[in-house]
């Protein structure tokens, strides 16, 4: 099945839920004409039911109401689609390795995440370690050796109750003794709202950074698509913490909220590099905010 293909399965539930609603406001709105103030508040409001947030969805709403004539779903899709494509960032070019921390709260498929990155880079041919960070439970230690094992790359992993920071050092320095393209480092999940757990990444990111000039340089937040706006605010705690340069949208196939990436675009300026669409370890695939919108407005249209 092609992206697009893939996307639309994981984005099935949103679509179904806001495609009725969406043709009924176009039916309603005169041929060609500008919609009314009754229109454009059941607008408002249907984009807020998809997650787009009060504030992204207020914006989309007024600039709809301001260019007045020509066809609302057209316009709808238009905005939308630039709320999207303004987060996105090309991602630098640095020598190897490449260090790539992956954060995010208990839940949201962080570790899952990391393995599939890994598999995805090596199918691009590129090299992957993966760094297993996460040393106060071994349970995780265990699931992300799995993961290892599964995408058929290197692991390096400490004792229970290691010093994380040491583990991303030395994961560092293996990846360039083997020569290896890219380090993607499986934090512990934290709550963003706990300022020790919080500071812990913050010295991370210092040893990283003696470890390879620059690192981390990329640091990927997860977030479940299946909470919503709850995930703005994580995602401005950990901005603040850990220097977040991308997003992780997970669980997609789960949630009628789909929406929720528009309002990380357009609440956070944050672009999204990735989006789980399924368990499977192909199905994490990289964002393309015109392959989302395809997929998001599909039926609608």
């Amino acid at each position: 099945m092609s992206i697009v293909g893939r996307l639309r399965e994981g984005l099935r539930r949103t679509a179904e839920r806001w495609t009725g609603r969406l043709e009924r406001l176009t039916r309603s709105s005169a041929a060609g004409g500008s919609p009314g103030a009754e229109t454009l508040e059941a607008l408002e409001e249907l984009l807020i039911e998809a997650d787009v947030g009060v504030s992204t969805a207020a914006r989309i709403v007024a600039r709809i109401g301001d260019d007045g004539a020509g066809d609302l779903r057209a316009r709808v899709r238009t905005e939308i689609l630039g709320v999207l494509a303004g987060a996105a960032a090309p991602a630098a070019e640095v020598p190897a390795p490449r260090v790539v921390l992956v954060v995010g709260v208990n839940g949201t498929g962080k570790t899952t995440t990391v393995g599939k990155l890994a598999h995805r880079c090596r199918l691009e041919g590129e090299t992957p370690l993966i760094c297993a960070a996460d040393t106060f439970r071994a349970a995780a230690v265990e699931q992300i050796a799995v993961w290892a094992e599964r995408a058929s790359v290197d692991i390096v992993r400490a004792g229970d109750g290691a010093d994380p920071a040491s583990v991303v050092f030395d994961s560092i320095s293996a990846a360039r003794a083997r020569g290896r393209d890219v380090v993607f480092v499986d934090t512990a999940g934290r709550l963003h709202t706990r300022a020790d757990l919080m500071g812990e990444l913050a010295k991370i990111r210092r040893v990283a950074g003696r470890a390879a000039s620059g690192a981390p340089h990329e640091v990927l937040l997860v977030i479940d698509a299946t909470v919503g706006q709850n995930g703005i605010a994580q995602a401005r705690r950990f901005m603040e913490t850990a220097g977040v340069t991308g997003i992780v949208l997970t669980k997609l196939d789960g949630t009628a909220k789909g929406g929720v990436a528009v309002a990380i675009a357009g609440e956070l300026g944050v672009p999204i590099r990735y989006v789980g669409v399924g368990e499977g370890i192909d199905d994490l695939l990289p964002f393309s905010a015109e392959d989302y919108v395809a997929a998001l407005f599909e039926k609608a249209w």
